[in-house]
């Protein structure tokens, strides 16, 4: 009898849990400054991803109609980020100027740069991989992340249904909507089925929405996405270095 095909995934509720079919298989690996390295497994992404759900949810009330804004460069912590928020179908912003004064959370590596609106939720992201605290100033009631979301449960206890007209993520003058967030993930990467995929990324954070948007549809596509931010002076000879050990199928 021949093996059926596994159904495409429709949102990222089905792409997390396909994570689990390979719990073990590299899923996000990230490369940042000054050698930094870390590699999420399919069980891991998914761990940090139900976790941070969870505080959004318990601690934060998000769900649909939530506008989350990730005030966050391309990283493998603005991915799990994301991912947590579409996972309780709010809307994901990633322009500061145009989201801060409206959104009601705000997920920031700089809080105390930004002009924080009023009853907001607030968390304070530390980006270096070892960080235990948040090394800044943490504005009144906001949540340190390093120390907040490893208190959270590995499974997603409750989440709201995602309602699929609402806006999943805010790019552009169109905002995509959760029912149309997968498709435009896949479209946004263009890769194998199945591939481990390198994508160079800066650190602006006009980037971030589309950075999120290709590893998502990496992801979608079962595959794994490798993402590099490249360091001035060797940025072509790394890539390769990094495309050879990794074993890169595709690139973004």
């Amino acid at each position: 009898m021949p093996l059926s095909t596994p159904r495409p995934a429709a949102s990222v509720a089905d792409v997390l849990s396909a994570l689990l079919s390979e719990p073990g298989r590299p899923r996000v690996t990230w490369y940042g400054p000054a050698g930094e390295r870390i590699e999420l497994s399919g069980a891991v992404l998914d761990n940090w991803v139900s976790k941070t759900t969870n505080l959004l949810v318990e601690e934060l009330d998000a769900g649909p109609g939530t506008r989350v804004l990730l005030d966050l460069p391309p990283h493998w912590r603005t991915v799990v980020w994301a991912l947590a928020a579409w996972r309780v179908g709010a809307t994901v912003a990633t322009d500061a100027h145009a989201a801060a004064a409206t959104a009601d959370v705000v997920v920031s590596d700089r809080p105390a740069a930004l002009d924080l609106p009023r009853g907001a939720g607030v968390v304070a992201v530390a980006l270096p991989a070892l960080a235990r605290r948040f090394d800044g100033e943490l504005p009144p009631g906001a949540l340190d992340a390093a120390q907040s979301v490893m208190t959270y449960g590995d499974v997603v206890g409750w989440a709201p249904a995602v309602e699929p007209a609402e806006p999943a993520l805010e790019v552009g003058a169109t905002p995509v909507p959760h029912a149309g967030l997968v498709a435009a993930a896949s479209g946004a990467a263009p890769v194998p089925a199945g591939s481990r995929a390198l994508l160079a990324v800066s650190d602006e954070r006009g980037a971030t929405a589309s950075a999120l948007l290709a590893t998502l549809g990496v992801l979608a596509r079962g595959g794994s996405a490798v993402l590099l931010r490249p360091e001035p002076g060797d940025a072509a000879d790394r890539a390769e270095r990094i495309a050879t050990s990794e074993r890169v199928m595709a690139r973004l």
